[in-house]
């Protein structure tokens, strides 16, 4: 199948040198970008009459935005957990997990969340959750190239699942993926932290995840607040980062990290993470960081220590939402007031994050995160015929510091049209809308009876 998106204002790359190119015909071969052109007036002649025109006047494509950390299924607990920090949030998020969120209702919300994300132009989400394969299902259904696997607890957690029963999940998750289909994906392994899994089960993760075929990633939690340090210090005499390193996560052989939040990693932290062989990387949240006071992560000190830096929103309990937008511009703005330096992340470098860093970071750098002939077509369109964002002095600056979910039009995963005049393609929203509506009003009733209100 042949699409082409025709006369677009703006391409923006995120090749090797940020190239922004402007007047281009970009055509997308079996998914894959075949070609970048100037603008042709050739029409069926060019291309051929099979071939599919997206009309890109007015138009900025730019590579799809990668999600580095996220609980999609958290949808329906979006507003529930307020006014706390991250131990407090906890408390509530897990009882009214127990009490409501079995494989169906999971995958009702992982849908609600890849298609909020979608909507927004995140392509890529790394979505950890238990009962991992209806995640998988909810979210591929609505067209995300979705990042997931199971998760790990030293007890039963909220899935009632015994450790054995995990490792047996893990071991059958690569032919679960080719089952349920969709977009190609590593096959991750998801820990959910050093305080919930003991450092001789992180280990033993490891060394399954390793044994497995393919393109394979691991990711968890760690060093989020002050108080979640505290704690794995007085327990383990380490912090977060150390517990991993001694139970072989950055090992020669091992595949990539990605670690979530990582706010208060240490000047050691930091240089474990930048020597991985096979690559480490943090998946920054600045919405959920601030929003639970668990502090302001150093970007400039992190990038100058060599560690790779990503853009995440966490989950929609704690963030509120999955609006990556909003995270770039948190990022940006955060990073200058950390730094005291107006020129901190720059907004080249921020997109970079939100997209070509987060690719590598998943081990997927070589297929997406930019837009370059032979990588998969998953983009996303902006409209650029809008008051805010007219005029256009500095494309990169108006991306961060100006645009937002609301402008983006169609988005494309796989070469494939998920998303088109901001609706999605795959799926009956309204009737979607109403199932989640249903279903969170329990999940609000144990949320209330986990804070005394029930």
């Amino acid at each position: 199948m042949r699409r082409v998106l025709r006369d677009l204002d703006l391409v923006v790359t995120v090749d090797a040198t940020d190239r922004v190119l402007s007047g281009q015909d970009l055509v997308i071969e079996d998914g894959v970008i075949a070609e970048i052109a100037e603008a042709s007036t050739g029409t069926a002649e060019r291309w051929g009459s099979e071939a599919e025109v997206i009309q890109g006047r007015g138009r900025l494509v730019m590579p799809g935005l990668v999600n580095l950390h996220t609980h999609l299924p958290m949808t329906l607990l979006r507003g529930l957990a307020e006014h706390v920090d991250l131990q407090g949030f906890l408390e509530i998020v897990w009882a009214a997990e127990a009490a409501v969120m079995d494989p169906a209702t999971v995958e009702l919300g992982a849908t609600l969340g890849a298609l909020e994300s979608l909507r927004a132009g995140c392509t890529t989400q790394l979505d950890m959750y238990f009962h991992h394969e209806a995640a998988h299902r909810g979210a591929v259904a609505a067209g995300s190239r979705h990042v997931g696997g199971p998760v790990f607890f030293d007890g039963p957690g909220p899935d009632g699942l015994s450790w054995e029963d995990r490792l047996a999940g893990l071991r059958a998750w690569p032919e679960a993926i080719a089952a349920i289909g969709g977009p190609q994906v590593p096959v991750a392994a998801l820990p959910h932290a050093t305080y919930t899994c003991s450092p001789e089960h992180l280990e033993q993760v490891c060394r399954e995840l390793a044994s497995l075929p393919g393109r394979r990633l691991l990711s968890t939690h760690a060093s989020e607040n002050a108080a979640e340090n505290a704690d794995v210090l007085a327990r383990f005499g380490r912090t977060p980062t150390a517990i991993l390193s001694d139970a072989g996560w950055f090992a020669d052989g091992i595949p990539p990290v990605v670690l979530g939040h990582g706010v208060h990693l240490s000047e050691r932290d930091r240089a474990v993470l930048a020597g991985a062989p096979n690559g480490a990387a943090v998946g920054h949240c600045p919405g959920s960081n601030l929003k639970l006071a668990s502090g302001a992560l150093p970007w400039q000190e992190l990038r100058d220590a060599g560690v790779s830096l990503g853009v995440g929103t966490d989950g929609c309990s704690s963030s509120n939402d999955l609006d990556m937008w909003a995270a770039m511009r948190q990022v940006a703005l955060l990073a200058r007031l950390t730094s005291g330096d107006p020129a901190c992340a720059p907004a080249e470098e921020v997109i970079r994050a939100a997209t070509l860093d987060g690719a590598q970071a998943l081990g997927m750098g070589d297929l997406i995160g930019s837009v370059e002939v032979g990588k998969r077509g998953d983009l996303l369109l902006l409209d650029l015929d809008q008051p805010h964002l007219t005029p256009i002095h500095d494309v990169a600056a108006l991306i961060v510091f100006a645009a937002g979910r609301g402008d983006v039009t169609d988005v494309l995963v796989d070469g494939e049209p998920v998303i088109r005049d901001r609706m999605s393609t795959r799926l009956d929203t309204g009737d979607l809308l109403a199932r989640c509506r249903e279903r969170a009003a329990l999940a609000g009733a144990a949320a209330a009876a986990a804070q005394g209100k029930g």
